[in-house]
């Protein structure tokens, strides 16, 4: 277990309704439910403006709770899935079916009376949120220095996120370099090509012979053999 270093003397808060801790915390037993609901919460209290909202897109690239879900038998894609059917069902947050860019998509409001108001007008076509953009996420606190993440280069320069994407993406994060991936992405852009078979081919050519600018993944969990075996392995073939 790697040691948390402590709060900063000034941080960010979010704030939680005190009825979370007495009645709907000793409910909850799944612990992705549990995860992907302060999530929400989080995500909720970050929006500007009427009506608060959190699109699926936006928690399916959120790197922080992405990273939370996986590891198990079941991909984080399918984790995050379940886990807000289940805070659906308990009645913490309220699941709504829009058309977001002209793409369907679920959203999710918590279930207050103020949102229960809000859900019905919208059923019933009294309010049509705008400027609602699919994928897109309220940016959290983070940490200062740190590049554009990998969901928003890959959702910026390639194309729209899928759970088996945001899977393949957090296993590769795992396996290269830092920084890696966004240069790999970069790479194929560059040459018109915005595929990610394209992108994970670069990142594996990358690890057996190394990048151009010396670079190599000796320190790699993953041993560069491997990739000869793979899909792409033709590309190592010297």
């Amino acid at each position: 277990m790697k040691k948390f270093g402590g709060f900063p003397a000034r941080m960010q808060f979010t704030p939680l309704p005190n009825l979370f801790f007495s009645t709907l915390l000793p409910q909850i037993d799944d612990i992705a439910e549990l995860k992907t609901t302060l999530h929400v919460f989080r995500l909720l209290y970050a929006k500007k403006g009427y009506p608060r909202l959190v699109a699926y897109g936006e928690l399916l690239s959120d790197k922080s709770l992405m990273s939370s879900l996986g590891g198990g038998e079941r991909s984080a894609g399918e984790m995050l899935g379940r886990a807000l059917e289940m805070a659906s069902q308990r009645g913490t947050i309220l699941r709504l079916a829009l058309n977001i860019d002209g793409s369907p998509e679920d959203v999710y409001f918590l279930n207050s009376q103020a949102d229960r108001r809000t859900v019905a007008k919208i059923k019933n076509g009294e309010l049509a949120p705008a400027g609602l953009k699919a994928g897109r996420q309220a940016q959290p606190e983070r940490d200062t220095g740190l590049p554009l993440d990998i969901f928003t280069l890959y959702e910026e320069n390639v194309g729209m996120l899928t759970p088996m994407i945001v899977d393949e993406l957090l296993e590769a994060e795992k396996v290269y370099r830092e920084g890696w991936i966004g240069e790999a992405i970069k790479e194929a852009t560059k040459h018109g090509v915005h595929k990610w078979s394209y992108i994970s081919a670069i990142l594996e050519r990358w690890a057996k012979e190394g990048k151009k600018d010396g670079t190599y993944r000796g320190d790699s969990k993953t041993s560069p053999d491997k990739f000869s075996e793979q899909e792409y392995g033709h590309i190592f073939k010297r």
